[in-house]
């Protein structure tokens, strides 16, 4: 898939640094994604790994019965970065207007992104340095639902089915040096009225990927 100009305008072409320069203490996402996405980590992540959590937040939502060799945040707000007990270390920057990764080559056994994906406007780029830092042979997780800021998203996102939207992750992804490995599309639930019945959550999107370049 190749992106037009018009796949990359926002409704919102303001500043991402202005959107975001106030934290947001809240969760995003419902608490039956977020035990899914944790349920999904604690199979692939392991207690070794050096993890990049790319567009992060106050929350990682990473195994809290696992401490990682090393978690390297990213996001768009310090204060939120900074209340992340799970980062050892953790960068600011709008990855629309500068793409390159300020990591080594091959630094990273496994990288995440959950509920980010939307927000980029140039993926192909990002892809491709994920790619750069990620060891060969290693992974990437990219994980979100239906919700989002959506005057923040481009158009390629937001005149998308949820169905497309993982064509799309997929087709960007195997374009620039990954190789789709599991796909995961699930209606999460939760337990409403004391348990008595379940009701549809967010639904549960997941790619994993991993790296099919040569970078030692």
């Amino acid at each position: 898939m190749s992106l037009s100009s018009i796949d990359r305008v926002k409704i919102d072409s303001s500043d991402d640094g202005i959107f975001y320069q106030s934290p947001r203490f809240v969760h995003h996402l419902s608490d039956s994604f977020r035990k899914r996405l944790t349920n999904l980590y604690s199979n692939y992540l392991c207690d070794h790994n050096t993890i990049l959590d790319l567009m992060s937040s106050w929350v990682s939502h990473l195994p809290t019965n696992i401490r990682y060799k090393k978690v390297i945040g990213h996001g768009m707000n310090e204060s939120e970065l900074e209340a992340n007990n799970r980062l050892d270390t953790y960068w600011v920057q709008n990855l629309n207007t500068i793409r390159n990764i300020p990591l080594e080559d091959s630094s990273i056994d496994v990288g995440l992104i959950v509920a980010g994906w939307q927000y980029l406007q140039f993926p192909e780029r990002v892809s491709l340095e994920l790619s750069r830092v990620i060891k060969s042979n290693s992974l990437l997780i990219v994980s979100f639902t239906n919700r989002a800021f959506w005057t923040k998203s481009p158009n390629i996102w937001t005149n998308s089915s949820e169905e497309e939207r993982i064509e799309y992750v997929k087709s960007v992804l195997n374009k620039n040096g990954w190789r789709i490995e599991k796909i995961f599309n699930e209606q999460t639930y939760q337990n409403s009225l004391f348990g008595f019945y379940n009701s549809q959550s967010d639904p549960f999107f997941s790619v994993v990927a991993r790296n099919n370049k040569s970078n030692n």
